[in-house]
């Protein structure tokens, strides 16, 4: 991560950021703007923000110059080296083998399941490992993963990976995905007004998918989804999301490493609120 005031920093696996050197502002602009040549586009000031991907691993990479911050900044996400599987969580004492179990039995009983938590909790490699699970007991089942920046690993024998541009967004590939014959819809993660399709294509005929959502806990994420279909329909859609999730899986960072805080199941919307249990 470069700071606008020229400090790199790096987090590294169970510890700390730490100042590791300092880049000057010419360097990062030149950084930038060749990672930005590459996807064959121009960053200024009048396109300030650039989102894509390194060219030989797909790091994700974001970065942003003037006159939005007042000196280049960026953050390069390395892709998960390897997916770690459910019973590599329970290992590394993440999950517990209940709350493997658990996951592995929504995955058989094609109930949607909702993955969320806050910044850096690990919410991208928990899905791999979903998905993981999804190929081993599903085998058959055609796949569909739509994501905006490239991070879900998926070996499936059956699987279509779908990337959002500027020009076309989730909203549209989730319109697109129906027409492709998904046995299961993953999205990376929901971010906007697309929420309310996933739902929908949850809700017919395409269960057993996954996704996840920015929150702070199980009931915020649900509370998360009503905010960005909010985005795209004045009505409210409570019962809509207590029928399409099934299953939310709470990922937090604690002192000791990343844990599944608490996997609920949704029972539906009744007196104004969730039911879960």
């Amino acid at each position: 991560m470069l700071n606008a005031d020229g400090t790199l920093w790096i987090e590294r696996l169970g510890t700390e950021m730490e100042c590791i050197g300092t880049m000057s502002p010419s360097q990062a602009e030149s950084v930038i703007c060749s990672v930005a040549a590459y996807h064959k586009e121009i960053v200024t000031r009048d396109n300030p923000i650039f989102e894509g991907e390194l060219p030989l691993n797909g790091e994700r990479f974001e970065a942003l110059i003037p006159p939005v911050v007042s000196a280049p900044v960026f953050t390069i996400r390395l892709k998960a080296s390897k997916i770690f599987t459910l019973a590599e969580y329970v290992s590394a004492s993440i999950m517990t083998e209940h709350q493997r179990e658990m996951i592995e039995s929504a995955v058989l009983n094609r109930q949607n399941i909702l993955v969320v938590g806050g910044t850096g909790t690990g919410k991208t490699t928990l899905t791999n490992a979903i998905i993981e699970a999804i190929e081993r007991l599903s085998p058959d089942h055609r796949l569909i993963i739509i994501e905006d920046t490239a991070e879900i690993q998926c070996s499936a024998k059956n699987v279509n990976l779908l990337h959002a541009t500027d020009t076309v967004d989730m909203l549209r590939l989730l319109k697109a995905t129906m027409r492709l014959r998904p046995d299961r819809i993953l999205v990376g993660e929901v971010r906007g007004p697309e929420a309310l399709a996933l739902l929908k294509a949850w809700n017919t005929g395409h269960p057993g998918g996954a996704a996840t959502v920015h929150a702070n806990g199980a009931r915020a994420g649900l509370i998360r989804l009503e905010q960005l279909i909010a985005e795209s329909s004045a009505n409210p859609m409570q019962r809509l999301i207590a029928e399409a999730v099934n299953v939310i899986v709470s990922i937090i960072k604690t002192p000791e490493g990343r844990k599944i805080d608490e996997i609920l199941t949704v029972r539906g919307f009744q007196d104004g609120d969730y039911v879960l249990i």
